[in-house]
């Protein structure tokens, strides 16, 4: 037993498998079984079996065409299939650990159609109406859940989950919204919790005693006329009663309007609920959501919310987690903050997920860090976010690193992006840069901007200088009352109590939520974010939302976003977060103004041009330019002249679609190759 974590490190048996820890790989949609190269997704797994995780529950496998959450989503459907499967789940056995396949209905979330309901109501998430199902039709999805559990044990696997959250095909036979069905799947609360019970017991049936089943619940729907809490709670008994060895809690549905994942929703937010399922029940339970470090999972467990810890993308941004955390190295583990960016953007932009903070996961098979036989001596100039990731990944690999930062500290952007009310995580992501320079033997030297000169002896020489705000050419732009997003940011000066923002990207939005709440968020206090998003007990009311709605704070300034394109703010930001973006300015009152062409800015405020040509002012006491960014590459042209080639990476290359992803990658891909 791990001393600092001892409910982490103890053992537990539940169903046929003993675990030497509490922590469970949860399901997440990677994309690579789509692939069909069954060797990536088996080192992929198996690297976290490595790494210490012992239970991994994979992301969601259909179990017919019609339930597919899109079409040609992977299924286990003919031989091929489980021989493929099989090659994974030997290889997790190979080095230790056990896996449970996800089976996953998508019913009225599938996109096709062909997806089916318990009634003929459309997602507002998806353009596809469902065929409401008659009674042969709904027998036939569950024999085929069940049908693929058993495909699912000839593959190999130790166990499956039934997903019966997240307003997935199981979840929609349970509340009314839903299910307007009369019949025996419909009505009361029996009738309509009869499909989850009939799925779990004629899997158990089927599979047998010593097959692992998990049953995936929805503890708090956060939707409207979702279940009660005397219904989730009846539902957990009865899914026991009918074979189930471990509840797996969900929470909220896709069409739901409050952040459940992001890294503005607080550590932990919703183990208060798991502890009430853990109450209700006498089998193992596992809490989920925002568990990104063995502390907050330690605590989940020492407040008795759960029995297991079950965590996702921590393991794409590092895959030693649990051993690190064993072995008292917690501080070496790479953060996951949440961003969302490289695992469920890319998921649904329909590419392989992988993490802004580790670029190899997802591709262990296809980029490999290897040590290098001839060691360089590598000069990197700039330690923002690119620059760090290629100082580590030269040093890991057995170069001698120098990294030059010109002002006092690392983190370039990042230092920028922590300030932002919600994003506090990127504090970690800073701290944890910070630990691994020492660790990997990086010499760092701050306050140091070498010259073309300073760096001759240096066998390669990587310029990560960042970037610097654009100016838009506005008259009236140099006034007093004109201040760009870094003066905001840092708090290097004041802004007035009216501000307008020029500049509709991402930029614009973060600044705007910076100024409308004084740079304080609610993330690290988690009753007022459960206020602001209209959160509360579903034991008080049905699906877990405040009948008043959400309460934020009242605004601390008066804030208006002018910018040149139409339609909302923040379009350039991530597909799975930008309307949590768009929901927090709406609560905040801060206004958008688009299709504005600008004709220049003075002390009372801008003015500007409407897209039906009238002319006027939108007033102001400050202005704050969000208007780009642009190169700061001045030293990689001196090497140039001097006649040295240097690689040039991150905001310093190219400004275009720049973020802390893509210049990770860069440095860490660029590192790689050397």
């Amino acid at each position: 037993m791990v001393e600092e974590f001892p409910n982490l490190f103890a053992p537990i048996s539940f169903g046929s498998i003993t675990l030497p820890n509490r922590f469970v790989m949860g399901s997440m949609h990677t994309g690579i079984e789509r692939t069909g190269d069954w060797n990536r997704a088996a080192e992929f797994y198996a690297e976290r079996v490595r790494g210490g995780v012992k239970l991994i529950i994979t992301g969601g496998i259909a179990p017919n065409h019609e339930g597919a959450v899109f079409p040609g989503a992977p299924g286990l459907f003919s031989q091929n299939d489980i021989a493929g499967h099989r090659i994974v789940t030997n290889r997790v056995h190979d080095h230790g650990g056990s896996i449970a396949m996800q089976i996953l209905h998508a019913g009225r979330y599938a996109h096709g159609k062909d997806c089916v309901a318990p009634s003929a109501i459309r997602s507002p998430i998806s353009k596809f109406s469902p065929l409401e199902l008659d009674n042969a039709g709904v027998e036939k999805q569950i024999n085929d859940m069940v049908d693929t559990a058993c495909r699912a044990r000839e593959a190999g696997y130790d166990g499956v989950e039934i997903m019966g959250s997240e307003g997935y095909f199981i979840n929609q036979f349970l509340v009314g919204r839903t299910n307007r069905r009369t019949d025996r799947w419909g009505g009361c609360f029996e009738n309509r919790m009869r499909l989850p019970t009939e799925t779990v017991a004629r899997t158990r049936r089927a599979v047998g005693a010593d097959f692992l089943v998990i049953y995936r619940i929805s503890v708090i729907d956060l939707v409207p006329d979702g279940s009660s809490w005397d219904e989730v709670a009846h539902l957990a008994r009865a899914v026991e009663t009918a074979g189930a060895d471990l509840l797996n809690s969900g929470i909220g549905w896709h069409e739901s309007r409050i952040p459940t994942i992001a890294t503005c929703v607080p550590r932990m937010a919703f183990a208060w609920v798991t502890r009430k399922l853990k109450q209700s029940v006498s089998i193992p339970v596992v809490a989920t959501n925002r568990i990104n470090s063995p502390e907050t999972a330690e605590r989940i467990l020492a407040e008795d919310c759960s029995d297991l810890v079950s965590m996702a993308r921590p393991f794409l941004a590092d895959a030693e987690f649990v051993n690190k955390a064993a072995s008292g190295r917690q501080r070496t583990i790479a953060p996951c903050i949440a961003c969302n960016q490289a695992c469920l953007d890319h998921t649904f932009e329909d590419k392989i997920a992988t993490c802004m903070v580790n670029p190899r996961a997802c591709n262990e098979t296809e980029f490999r860090l290897e040590r290098t036989g001839q060691p360089k001596s590598i000069a990197v100039i700039g330690a923002g976010p690119a620059g760090l990731a290629a100082a580590l990944t030269a040093a890991e690999r057995g170069h001698s690193v120098v990294l030059h930062e010109g002002t006092g500290k690392i983190g370039g952007q990042l230092n920028m992006a922590l300030r932002i009310p919600g994003k506090e995580e990127f504090s970690g992501l800073v701290d944890w840069f910070e630990t691994m320079l020492g660790e990997r033997g990086v010499k760092l030297q701050l306050l140091s901007r070498p010259s073309p000169e300073d760096l001759v002896e240096h066998d390669e020489i990587i310029v990560a200088t960042g970037v610097r705000p654009r100016l838009p050419g506005i008259p009236g732009q140099d006034g007093p009352n004109v201040l760009n997003y870094c003066d905001v940011l840092s708090k290097q000066k004041l802004v007035g109590n009216n501000a307008v923002i020029v500049g509709g990207g991402g930029i614009a939005v973060d600044v705007a939520e910076f100024l409308s709440r004084d740079g304080k968020g609610s993330t690290e206090d988690l009753p007022e974010w459960l206020s602001e998003w209209g959160i509360t007990d579903p034991e008080n009311q049905r699906g877990g939302l405040d009948p008043s709605g959400p309460s934020p704070e009242i605004p601390s300034r008066c804030v208006t976003i002018v910018q040149r394109s139409t339609g909302a703010a923040g379009r350039n930001l991530g597909r799975t977060t930008r309307w949590i973006h768009r929901s927090s300015l709406r609560l905040r009152k801060v206004e958008v103004v688009g299709g504005a062409a600008f004709k220049h800015i003075a002390a009372e405020g801008v003015y500007i041009t409407e897209s039906r040509g009238d002319s006027r002012l939108v007033p102001a006491d400050t202005v704050v330019l969000c208007t780009g960014q642009e190169p700061e590459n001045l030293l990689a042209g001196q090497l140039r002249k001097s006649g040295r080639v240097p690689h040039v990476i991150g905001g310093a290359q190219s400004t275009n679609g720049i973020d802390a992803k893509r210049a990770i990658d860069q440095g860490t891909r660029l590192a790689a190759a050397l």
